[in-house]
């Protein structure tokens, strides 16, 4: 399996550009990546769709042991977070106690870490189910991706499983009316024999008629950052990252730059 993994179920803290002193969750596997979909730009690398692969996801007991245990152990020093943030190899919504994770997680930190802020990076694709709904309300920071607001876009550059429309993204991402942050990564290339590119005028404007029915707290503008599974990506400079940074500040929605 190719690709950056985080190789424990509590990781860090990092300091994070976003977040700050960030504490990682990783609800997936820590030796494979597990998600439904499958982006060409994702640092950890292709999902792996063997079949024969055997998926071990953490126990809930398990994680709420060892989140306390680690934020006692941070409690005091330069290092108590002031985020907790579901991230790791994949999807964390997928997993099957996810919104009693967070109800742990939310008492775990008002008696450890009652500064830090609860933050999710998600795909978005889970949000047809309320109890996923539910728990992601609960949180801090949602922090959810819309790289196109185009379907076949979407499809090439997320490669989502049968059944994930961008139609089903977008109306889930409008239930959370406007409580939650828009994170997306802007690049164009090639891959299986398509040439790929999100920042295109049409695209640009599609994607920000979408953003208007958000209505976002704000939106954070990426380039690649590291190594892509598909090999023909190119970073677009920072310049013009920051031109559509203003295309969305003129929609009256804040933007960061990273």
């Amino acid at each position: 399996m190719s690709g950056f993994l985080f190789d424990e179920l509590i990781f860090g803290p990092v300091h994070s550009r976003r977040l700050g002193v960030s504490l990682g969750i990783n609800l997936l596997p820590v030796d494979n990546k597990y998600c439904n979909f499958n982006c060409i730009y994702c640092e950890c690398g292709w999902t792996n769709k063997n079949a024969g692969v055997k998926i071990v996801l953490p126990k809930r007991d398990n994680f709420k042991t060892k989140l306390e245990k680690k934020l006692k152990e941070l409690m005091g020093t330069v290092n108590e977070p002031d985020a907790i943030t579901f991230a790791g190899n994949g999807e964390p919504t997928i997993h099957p106690k996810f919104a009693e994770i967070i109800d742990d997680t939310i008492e775990a930190r008002n008696k450890y870490a009652p500064k830090a802020a609860i933050s999710i990076l998600s795909n978005a694709s889970m949000l047809h189910k309320p109890a996923v709904t539910n728990a992601l309300k609960k949180v801090d920071k949602n922090i959810l991706k819309l790289d196109s607001g185009i379907e076949s876009t979407f499809q090439n550059i997320n490669q989502a499983m049968s059944g994930i429309t961008l139609d089903k993204i977008i109306e889930g991402l409008l239930t959370f009316e406007g409580r939650l942050i828009i994170q997306t990564l802007f690049f164009r290339g090639e891959y299986d024999g398509k040439l790929i590119d999100n920042t295109t005028d049409i695209e640009v404007n599609e994607w920000l008629n979408v953003l208007e029915k958000i209505n976002p707290e704000y939106v954070m503008l990426y380039p690649i950052d590291r190594g892509t599974p598909a090999k023909g990506l190119k970073k677009i400079p920072e310049k013009e990252l920051n031109i559509i940074a203003k295309k969305v500040e003129a929609r009256g929605i804040k933007t960061k730059v990273y």
